[in-house]
């Protein structure tokens, strides 16, 4: 009986956790291509926004989008698997094996699975704040009166969005807000 609801318990966090992963994943493909659009029509790159070029920038990132996600993920880091533990530290223990006697490659490689895990903390906390900053500077393009709200508007934004991250994913409420 108690297996049973052990079982029982595994599956949803099993869901659970598959779920979270496909926010984290999703939101953050979901917002990159937007700063990478913006960016390419910057005044000092001199590419005007015609047709053309807007086909090859959204191109560029498509087929971007597609190898990386194709190649890195699917083909390497997907099948690296440390006992059912995955992430920047668990391949790290991967390349540098328990029986390995070389100190000075171990150390060499924890340090950078230890610079891969803080990239990877960075970017999960700018993103966000960059995302939602991005989106609320819109409002100055409306109206100039709006200047001293945009930060105050992003922080309650924010502490929103974080106090309902527990509950699961929220991407959806900001791809709906994008698709408007």
């Amino acid at each position: 009986m108690i297996a049973t609801a052990t079982r029982e318990r595994e599956g949803k966090d099993f869901w659970v956790l598959s779920l979270t992963a496909l926010g984290v994943v999703f939101g953050d493909i979901g917002t990159s291509p937007i700063y990478a659009i913006r960016e390419s029509f910057h005044l000092s790159h001199g590419l005007t926004p015609n047709h053309d070029n807007t086909l090859g920038i959204l191109s560029l990132i498509f087929w971007s989008l597609i190898l990386v996600i194709s190649i890195k993920y699917l083909l390497l880091v997907l099948r690296a698997d440390n006992r059912g533990e995955g992430g920047i530290i668990a391949l790290t223990a991967l390349i540098a094996p328990p029986g390995d006697r070389s100190r000075g490659r171990k150390r060499i490689l924890a340090l950078l699975g230890l610079f891969g895990a803080a990239l990877l903390y960075g970017d999960s906390m700018i993103t966000p704040a960059i995302s939602v900053l991005s989106a609320i500077e819109g409002l100055e393009v409306v109206t100039p009166l709006f200047q001293p709200y945009v930060i105050p508007i992003t922080i309650g934004i924010l502490i929103a969005l974080f106090l309902f991250q527990r509950r699961g994913p929220q991407e959806w409420v900001w791809f709906l807000a994008l698709s408007h």
